[in-house]
């Protein structure tokens, strides 16, 4: 007798799984604004352990959700937005991991609360995108969803313009070309995390354009 039910869609699984993964984000970047707090009030951060364990775990979800894929024959969403999402969700951890081995390497004092900036708007990026992916399983607000898309969009627009602000301040103010170098190594990958998070509300927003 055949099974019906592996052919049956299973919604409940596919969104579980990627609101835990928007989780594991999430986790990453609130222990990068801690890790900066820490910094900031020279307390030395103890080891990567946490940064790598976030980003195992999304690594594990996003190979559950693979193998969901294989076995499902109906999916709620598309198969190919249900991949490009769990792979954008899935850099984010692996970049923010990568923002803490720099700090932690390049043991940097705070210098006009750069960084700290950086991360309060990587935060409201954070919580934007976080609201969108779990928007996925009802979509009974995609207005609210889009209106989330623009904000996520004017997130990434500030944290362009703030990068220059900081670009221009270190070049002008700073003269150990070692400094400059490490402190614009870690700017951009701040920003290349916001722009992530504005990936992944991207491919959300398609979603929704295409169920709505």
């Amino acid at each position: 007798m055949i099974n019906l039910s592996r052919f049956l869609p299973r919604e409940e699984l596919f969104y579980d799984l990627l609101e835990a993964s928007a989780g594991e984000a999430q986790a990453s970047a609130e222990l990068l604004g801690r890790l900066l707090i820490n910094l900031n009030n020279d307390k030395k951060p103890s080891d990567l352990a946490d940064f790598i364990a976030h980003r195992r775990k999304d690594k594990e979800i996003t190979q559950q959700i693979n193998e969901a894929l294989c076995r499902s024959f109906v999916t709620p969403i598309d198969r190919e937005d249900i991949v490009a999402l769990s792979d954008a969700l899935y850099k984010i951890p692996k970049n923010i991991e990568r923002i803490g081995e720099r700090l932690m390497a390049y043991g940097l004092r705070p210098w006009q609360n750069d960084f700290q900036r950086q991360s309060d708007v990587l935060s409201r990026a954070t919580e934007t995108m976080v609201f969108m992916v779990r928007s996925l399983r009802t979509l009974k607000n995609p207005d609210e969803i889009r209106a989330k898309n623009r904000l996520l969009q004017k997130l990434e627009g500030e944290g362009d313009e703030l990068m220059l602000e900081l670009f221009t301040n270190l070049f002008r103010e700073v003269s150990d070309v070692k400094e400059i170098l490490m402190r614009k190594d870690i700017y951009e990958l701040l920003e290349k995390a916001i722009d992530r998070f504005r990936d992944a509300g991207n491919i959300v927003v398609q979603i929704v354009l295409k169920h709505t």
